[in-house]
């Protein structure tokens, strides 16, 4: 700015001295600064325009490339610079005056779940940054974001001692050094780490961490429990809540008994012991189901009942299961995982991945399709891609979907928005590693027990005082919460059809189903608890 204005005065001065030794027209100081303006900023010219001495217009034509050199030169590398530094400085540096808050270190996908289930339940989040243009991300995202460094001293200024707790989602080796600096401070509270490398989940836990998870991990074994009913439990897509109730996921193929009929028709409650609570037709999830609901060919019933009565229902209407070798496209931490637990429980697996490696049966791309053909991918009793990318994924659902038709897919998934998208595609299973991890750490921070059916149906496990001596008709809970009662749990006894003389009792856990909206409503309306 002062070279600016130096630059400024300096060809007034010599415009006004130019005009009276050389054009004989005396001007003003304030005139010779109009013309070093209009002629600095290429604006054009008002009073003065033409000049004769060659002198003269030498000095013009010095001064308007001058201009031209100081407007798209140096401006942008000075001022741009200087005003993109200002921007970034009202990023916050602290959260002064939060209490009971929950404090993430780095967002990204993993957290992306726990930090929306965090917003329902009216917890209030801070999400540290080291990095400014990811911390102006987080930011426009709506995410109360503290952009600072460890070695920079945020600890201090961001409301430790009355946080709720840290959960660390950087690097392993920052993640110790954060549950360290966290205990040095004083700070007493649950400190919860996301790892990369199992190894250093004990490391972590001794720097200071109540608890370490590996998303990953937890995400391959939950994609082998879908693709093999010899990995525990049995039941693929099925998922524990409470000690009795178990809901599951199963394909209803074109020769089921089921195919075509309505709930009604079908009977499956009466039949099975089962209840129906959804169904996915086209990647699109249909709940609460109606009595006239159609059982689609191809589609996905997801119900709840106990175990047995799931594997019953499993057997007697879902696809028969396939032979064959499993093929896993993609050998990372996940990839490795699936393929572990599948070989530790007898099947056959084949790798097709990019990078050569140990346990690697074909190195390509999986959207090779002679590739695919190649490993075998008509004949297997499953696809699971476990890629880094959901575009590859996304492609290459629709090209194994060309390829063969009737083989099921179960596909790994990293941002939660996309997890429509790939079953829209033909995947038959897709997980986010941002739900796996949403649900540990909502039960470990929440005390929630439930289960994310996708990103806006869940079954909440709860009880509640003010449903005792009642029937669930007598309360009209669907009318007044959204919510469908999906069993109880009473006892040793698990309880799916109610009767008519049905009546909740004292310690009942309830499992209720439908969206967060709706079970927040229906936690106000009767004062459960999670």
């Amino acid at each position: 700015m002062a070279t600016f204005i130096a630059v400024l005065v300096t060809a007034a001065l010599f415009y006004r001295l130019g005009m009276e030794r050389l054009e004989g027209k005396p001007r003003t100081f304030w005139d010779g600064l109009e013309w070093a303006s209009e002629t600095l900023s290429t604006t054009g010219y008002g009073h003065d325009s033409k000049w004769s001495h060659p002198l003269m217009i030498l000095l013009v034509l010095l001064v308007q490339f001058l201009g031209v050199f100081m407007i798209y030169l140096i401006f942008p590398v000075y001022l741009i610079p200087f005003l993109e530094e200002r921007f970034e400085t009202r990023l916050p540096k602290d959260c002064k005056g939060m209490r009971d808050h929950v404090i993430v270190f780095r967002s990204g996908a993993a957290v992306h779940s726990l930090m929306e289930e965090l917003r329902l339940a009216g917890v209030a989040t801070v999400v540290v940054e080291e990095d400014p243009a990811t911390a102006r991300i987080a930011k426009e995202d709506g995410l109360r974001v503290v952009l600072g460094h460890l070695d920079g001293g945020v600890m201090d200024r961001i409301e430790l001692a009355h946080a709720r707790a840290l959960i660390l989602n950087d690097s392993d080796h920052r993640n110790a050094a954060l549950a360290i600096t966290a205990r040095q401070l004083g700070y007493k509270g649950p400190i919860l780490a996301l790892i990369e490398t199992p190894l250093h989940r004990q490391p972590t836990m001794l720097a200071g961490a109540t608890a370490a998870y590996t998303p990953r991990h937890v995400l391959g074994a939950a994609l082998a429990a879908r693709a093999s009913r010899k990995v525990s439990p049995a039941v693929g897509g099925v998922q524990k809540l409470g000690r009795k109730l178990h809901v599951c996921e199963t394909i209803i193929p074109r020769d089921s008994p089921l195919a075509g009929k309505t709930l009604r028709e079908a009977r499956v409650g009466e039949e099975t012991g089962i209840t129906v609570i959804g169904q996915w037709v086209g990647g699109k999830l249909v709940a609460p189901p109606s009595p006239d609901m159609r059982v689609e060919p191809g589609g996905i019933l997801i119900v709840a009942g106990s175990f047995d009565h799931t594997e019953k229902f499993t057997d007697r209407y879902g696809a028969a299961q396939r032979k064959g070798p499993f093929l896993i496209a993609g050998f990372g931490e996940v990839g490795r995982k699936v393929a572990e637990l599948l070989i530790d429980a007898g099947e056959e697996v084949r790798v097709l991945c990019q990078e050569p490696s140990d346990g690697v049966h074909f190195v390509g791309t999986v959207l090779d399709a002679a590739l695919l053909e190649k490993a075998g991918a008509r004949d297997a009793q499953a696809v699971i891609l476990a890629l880094h990318e959901d575009a590859a994924t996304l492609f290459a659902t629709v090209i194994l979907k060309d390829l063969a038709p009737n083989v099921p897919i179960i596909a790994r998934v990293n941002g939660p928005e996309n997890v429509d998208r790939i079953h829209a595609a033909g995947a038959e299973f897709a997980l986010s590693i941002s739900q796996v991890t949403g649900q540990i750490l909502a039960r470990k921070l929440l005390g929630k027990h439930s289960v994310s059916l996708d990103q806006t149906l869940k079954v909440s496990m709860v009880t509640s005082a003010d449903l005792t001596g009642k029937h669930p008709s007598d309360l009209k809970i669907r009318t007044r919460t959204g919510c469908s009662v999906v069993a109880v749990e009473r006892d040793k006894e698990l309880i799916v059809h109610l009767p008519a003389d049905f009546r909740f009792a004292d310690g009942d856990r309830i499992h209720v189903c439908g969206s967060e909206a709706s079970l927040r409503v229906f936690a106000a309306e009767f004062r459960t608890k999670g």
